[in-house]
């Protein structure tokens, strides 16, 4: 089978398409043919080298997906050979085919088609948790969301809009203005400096946002701050774009909140992951969740979605499809 694995830590051009034996699911496990692939920073971070430095290299990257059972090793239930499924972490998704824990995996009903479902599985519920878990939007409520024509931005405004929040979103240029608009945000912030705060404050009718979504890195870090009303919440984000400095706790103003949000914390039973995975496809077949994919790369090109996504000009989410595409 083909797949795309990384020889060591380092720029795009490390990782390599090659051929690898077919895994065989052991049990508790199943053999799934990956259709489509998502494309995340995460995978970004493991060929970086800042994540996955416990598993030797050469490694096969890619974490999300969607695709159909081919195979079920003894005691699974969940799911059987032929049926369609998604699901948001099983390293070694950027292959024809992967070995996932059965209790890992999401049936897809008929009208998730497999680029959807590969496209909304983690960004989805990482927005998901963001918006309903770690802080629970409220109507009327301000959201700062950086990165708000990204694949994991227009999700999240989406969602902020469903429980009747009011989305101030922040893009790095003009371009990506009208993509942030449609997702629903109602004022968007063209800067890629991080002198967004003091506009964020006015557009929050002078107050300053309830929360800040902010997965920017360290030089957005300290405009989320200050962009915060009195008790906002700050939840941060993306950890491949570095931390910010060491906080002296006693310095925080304005008696704000700050949290690192994973979404394993939102999805952290199996029962939870099906139920939450059920919300997110329920959201997207009756209309009010949309999903953006920006473009598809074949697998071979993955070093091309992974430099496409480093440049920050992207919109919406990248996915790899696979040689041999089925289904969906």
């Amino acid at each position: 089978m083909k797949a795309i694995v990384m020889t060591e830590p380092g720029a795009p051009d490390v990782l390599r398409l090659v051929d690898l034996p077919e895994p065989t699911p052991g049990p508790g496990e199943a053999l799934v043919a990956v259709h489509a692939a998502g494309v995340n920073f995460m995978d970004v971070g493991a060929r970086r080298g800042r994540l996955w430095t416990e598993m030797p290299d050469p490694k096969t990257l890619g974490v999300e997906g969607a695709g159909e059972v081919v195979a079920v090793g003894d005691g699974v239930e969940h799911v059987r050979p032929g049926e369609r499924v998604a699901w948001v972490y099983a390293p070694g998704s950027y292959a024809e085919r992967v070995v996932i824990p059965a209790a890992a995996l999401v049936p897809l009903p008929d009208e998730i088609d497999d680029r959807t479902a590969a496209a909304v599985m983690m960004q989805g519920l990482t927005a998901s948790h963001f918006a309903t878990d770690f802080y629970r939007v409220q109507p009327g409520d301000f959201a700062l969301v950086h990165a708000a024509a990204g694949g994991l931005g227009i999700l999240l405004t989406q969602i902020i809009r469903l429980q009747g929040g009011r989305v101030i979103g922040r893009v790095s240029s003009p371009g990506k203005v009208d993509i942030a608009k449609a997702a629903g945000a109602e004022h968007v912030i063209v800067d890629s400096e991080g002198s967004f705060a003091d506009e964020a404050i006015r557009h929050a009718d002078g107050a300053g946002v309830h929360v800040a979504y902010d997965g920017s890195g360290p030089a957005t870090f300290a405009g989320s701050i200050e962009a915060l009303r009195r008790s906002g919440t700050l939840c941060w984000f993306g950890p491949v774009l570095g931390a910010p400095d060491p906080i002296a706790i006693m310095s925080l103003p304005k008696s704000i909140k700050i949290g690192y949000a994973t979404f394993a914390d939102h999805i952290h039973t199996p029962a939870l992951l099906q139920a939450r995975t059920r919300r997110l496809f329920d959201w997207i077949t009756s209309g009010d969740l949309k999903v953006l994919i920006g473009h598809d790369y074949p697998l071979a090109d993955a070093a091309r979605a992974h430099a496409d996504m480093e440049s920050r000009t992207t919109m919406g989410k990248l996915l790899l499809n696979m040689p041999a595409r089925t289904g969906g």
